[in-house]
């Protein structure tokens, strides 16, 4: 089955603009009550204030140690990514999913660290990870995405709503939706990336009748 996806425009937005402000603004027109509203992390991100400058962020002995055992594209082979997450999640358990991650892939097993070092391992986007001028921050995961998709849903009037981690190489994962709305199914639909964070300035997209009249 084939969806309509249409990509929404809004101009830079920054900590002082409320996500769900923003969409009503500048998606209200085009959102009816069947369709669903997704949104990019990083951009929601970005509206809680969570997003930090390199200067602002003062990495450990144990932030520069880990961060060189990781592939240099990965978002976290930054010592400032990976202070960051050690913020988050705490040194200690990040230094057990390296231990952990390490002794899982001698038998095989991907993915360990990502699941015992916690929610943002895999959600911080390093410096040039977002739209300018967020191309020289650090930005998180964002918090309480379910919530935030609750919010969108009640003030468009919409189906339901989700905040979406997409990228250009096929990934697509949904970070919260509203009730009602399939995560895996709206992850499937996003798999092309609709968004577009750098100079097309579309982090919002509307799912046209995602259930069907």
């Amino acid at each position: 089955m084939s969806y309509e996806i249409i990509p929404i425009k809004t101009n830079i937005l920054t900590h002082h603009d409320d996500i769900v402000d923003a969409i009503v603004k500048y998606g209200g027109d085009s959102i009816g009550p069947h369709d669903v509203v997704c949104v990019a992390e990083s951009v929601v991100a970005i509206t809680q204030g969570t997003a930090l400058r390199c200067d602002q962020i003062r990495p450990g002995f144990w932030a520069f140690a880990i961060s060189r055992l990781f592939p240099a594209k990965g978002s976290i082979s930054s010592p400032y990514s990976m202070q960051m997450l050690m913020n988050y999640s705490g040194t200690l358990r990040v230094m057990a999913g390296v231990v952990l991650g390490t002794l899982a892939k001698c038998v095989g097993v991907a993915g360990v660290f990502y699941r015992t070092a916690g929610y943002q391992a895999r959600l911080i986007d390093d410096v040039t990870g977002t739209m300018p001028p967020f191309d020289k921050h650090i930005v998180p995961g964002p918090e309480d995405p379910v919530g935030v998709s609750e919010r969108i849903k009640a003030a468009t009037g919409a189906f339901g709503a989700c905040v979406a981690d997409v990228n250009d190489l096929k990934r697509s994962h949904i970070l919260g939706t509203s009730t009602g709305v399939d995560g895996a199914l709206v992850a499937q639909i996003l798999i092309d990336n609709p968004f577009g964070n750098d100079s097309q300035k579309t982090p919002i997209c509307i799912i046209k009748n995602y259930v069907k009249e």
